[in-house]
């Protein structure tokens, strides 16, 4: 393990809708509060993808960046090393649906992902907007997961990923199901952006990379989370 942590932030040009960029911050933030330091490497999509980072990051996007990102990642392969040598990922929305074997054009169009993980995305026939909140694995040990999503996709998991949280309100993966994981690789339709939404969700990254982490002052993240959790679940 080690007490530096390598953010690399993969093209924040094409793929960061909904404040993405976020989780970024979020990780930064919550590896400094425990005396980590910190370096975080943004990629433009001109850019090579280092394979010697910690955590990688990707966001969400339109049709056409995501197709043109797939593409530069495949042609690329920085990520793909990166995973196969331990990184962990955190890949939202438009990057989910890259990490996969195929997922669904402007026209609906396949296009090849990366094949990081075993799922499949195609077009739904509705756009699923709005807050979503999910439980989450128990193997992962985190609390109810909240978000919101904005998206046309509709994603087939595979047997070699689980369900990252089956859905308490919202969409999602379309079938009960939300994002998946397998290894340190998780995908998910939330935004929001989901760290903040989540700071156990960031300290689950962090501590794939640096082992057990003390304690912090979660007080804001706790009011943001209670506050949205009431506004979407019954009571």
């Amino acid at each position: 393990m080690t007490s530096h942590v390598r953010l690399v932030w993969i093209y924040p040009d094409l793929l960061s809708t909904y404040g993405d960029q976020g989780n970024v911050l979020i990780l930064e933030q919550r590896a400094r509060a425990r005396g980590l330091s910190v370096e975080t490497v943004h990629v433009r999509s001109s850019d090579p993808v280092p394979d010697q980072g910690d955590i990688y990051l990707i966001g969400g996007g339109e049709d056409r960046p995501q197709i043109l990102g797939a593409e530069r990642l495949r042609k690329d392969g920085g990520l793909n090393r990166a995973v196969a040598h331990g990184a962990a990922l955190l890949a939202v929305c438009a990057g989910y649906q890259i990490m996969g074997s195929v997922f669904g054009g402007e026209e609906g169009q396949p296009v090849p992902g990366l094949g990081l993980l075993d799922i499949s995305s195609g077009r739904g026939e509705r756009r699923a907007v709005g807050e979503l909140a999910a439980e989450v694995d128990p193997a992962l040990g985190l609390p109810t997961l909240t978000g919101f999503e904005n998206h046309m996709g509709v994603t087939r998991l595979g047997p070699g990923v689980r369900p990252l949280s089956r859905t308490i309100v919202g969409t999602g993966n379309g079938d009960g199901t939300e994002g998946c994981y397998a290894g340190k690789v998780i995908g998910t339709y939330l935004h929001g952006p989901a760290l903040a939404r989540n700071p156990a969700l960031a300290d689950l990254l962090l501590a794939w990379t640096v082992g057990p982490l003390a304690p912090i002052d979660d007080t804001w993240y706790q009011r943001l989370r209670e506050e949205r959790l009431a506004a979407v679940l019954p009571a």
